[in-house]
């Protein structure tokens, strides 16, 4: 059982950024939408592709332990942009929320249990000011809730020229983290919470299927 890893945050919150410290042979990036890096660092696997078929059987298959997708808001908006309008529309809201629930089912059952994906996203606020993903359609909202599908979900903030992530709601938002496995890091560094997920649940390193390669 792959673990589904949700973090969100508004553009240039410094989610992409949060990459910059895994090495590069540490993680699978999937690039729905072909967008540059904000450093220069390349990192040796990589996929783009928002084909959503196609990434299930790259992660099934893939090189490391850790994956990212980013941004995976383009699974949906890329499906919706190219047929709106066109034919069924309910079909098409359809299609959507099966795209991303069967992600999260993908990981979840046919992944394995030392394999973290990240699944980056965009975050939208309501009138009253609460966060929330940013979903296409009233299936992923009100039927399936993706953050309710993972156990982890990391809100990426800008604080001040620096930027942190939020690991536990104030009431405001849906970010979420077992108790003791983080407090709120003041940091921009995926590779540190990966570290951390692993230890607190007694996962494989990323990095041991390399050593001595």
């Amino acid at each position: 059982m792959g673990e589904a890893i949700l973090v969100y945050g508004k553009s240039g919150s410094g989610k992409s950024r949060s990459l910059l410290n895994f090495g590069e042979d540490e993680i699978f990036l999937v690039n729905t939408i072909g967008k540059r890096l904000p450093f220069s660092k390349k990192f040796k696997y990589e996929l783009r592709t928002d084909s959503i078929e196609t990434i299930k059987a790259k992660l099934k298959a893939m090189p490391c332990k850790t994956a990212v997708i980013d941004d995976a808001g383009y699974l949906m908006t890329n499906t919706f942009m190219r047929s709106h309008g066109k034919g069924d529309q309910f079909a098409l809201y359809n299609q959507i929320g099966d795209t991303m629930w069967g992600l999260l089912r993908c990981i979840k059952l046919d992944l394995p249990d030392d394999v973290l994906v990240y699944i980056m996203m965009h975050e939208e606020s309501d009138d009253f000011g609460n966060t929330k993903l940013r979903t296409i359609g009233k299936l992923l909202d009100q039927k399936v809730c993706l953050e309710g599908m993972v156990t982890i979900c990391l809100h990426c903030v800008a604080k001040g020229k620096d930027h942190v992530f939020v690991t536990n709601s104030n009431g405001l938002g849906i970010e979420k983290s077992p108790e003791g496995m983080l407090e709120n890091e003041e940091v921009n560094d995926l590779k540190e919470i990966d570290t951390k997920i692993r230890t607190f649940w007694g996962i494989t390193p990323a990095k041991e299927e390399n050593n001595g390669k």
